[in-house]
């Protein structure tokens, strides 16, 4: 059995790469807000805004990575819903396949994807003058972090594709998670904001994972905000993965 789900999910996420491939400018989208964001506000904003010392660039990053990642999950829902529209699973069903690989293959997809839009940034960073102390462990440790993010997001994205009622309502979902880190610390110090601002800011999931990310580049020793950051990955992960097989059942049956 588990090796007929590898083999049927190996094959549908094949089908959904060879999609994105045909049409790279999702890649390209998906990374061109977030490279325009970094822009705009390193070079237009960045020296009004007090970092103390180090690039404002580097300071920036960790939360251009997450809006990079929540930009693009938006396709997931999307093409997920397309495929539900179009038939697809009910064509599946007639197939000698495991049914929860269709589901997986977007998964797979969406992390793959995402991924090359976050290499794509990290490179506009590196060229704006980014630069990180990290070691080979440290940097392991963020793609770590941004996998578990990436995945947490993508369940979100499948459900949101299985529960839409149009095209537009699928990716609609990913709106507010691109507006979090503007109310975090991925900006600015969470310090400079007033009270009720400042106390969101810092118990909103965005934060502890930018801090994570940013202490690694850094090379820093790593603050317990990585325990609350991989805490609210890996929970907003189950919640969303165990709700969205839920509807899947529901849908297909």
């Amino acid at each position: 059995m588990t090796a007929h789900f590898v083999g049927d999910t190996a094959v549908l996420t094949g089908r959904s790469l060879r999609h994105v491939l045909r049409s790279p400018d999702t890649i390209v989208t998906t990374a061109v807000m977030p490279i325009a964001f970094m822009l705009m506000f390193v070079y237009v904003f960045g020296g009004a805004i007090d970092i103390g010392a180090g690039a404002y660039v580097d300071y920036l990053l960790p939360g251009i990575l997450l809006i990079t990642v929540a930009s693009g999950v938006a396709y997931t829902a999307y093409r997920l819903f397309l495929d539900l529209k179009g038939g697809i699973f009910e064509r599946f069903q007639s197939m000698p396949i495991a049914r929860s690989s269709a589901l997986w293959a977007h998964v797979i997809t969406s992390l793959v994807a995402n991924l090359v839009s976050v290499a794509v940034v990290v490179g506009a960073a590196l060229i704006m003058g980014f630069r990180s102390g990290a070691g080979l462990l440290e940097w392991l440790a963020v793609a770590g972090i941004l996998v578990l993010f990436t995945l947490a997001l993508t369940w979100m994205a499948v459900l949101a594709g299985l529960s839409a009622k149009t095209v537009e309502g699928a990716s609609a979902f990913s709106y507010p998670l691109i507006f979090l880190p503007f109310v975090s610390s991925a900006f600015v110090p969470t310090e400079t904001m007033p009270g009720p601002v400042r106390w969101f800011a810092e118990n909103q999931p965005v934060t502890s994972i930018v801090n994570s990310i940013r202490q690694l580049l850094e090379g820093q020793p790593v603050s317990g905000d990585i325990w609350v950051a991989l805490g609210w990955c890996v929970g907003i992960l189950l919640a969303a993965f165990v709700v969205a097989n839920v509807v899947y059942q529901r849908r297909i049956s």
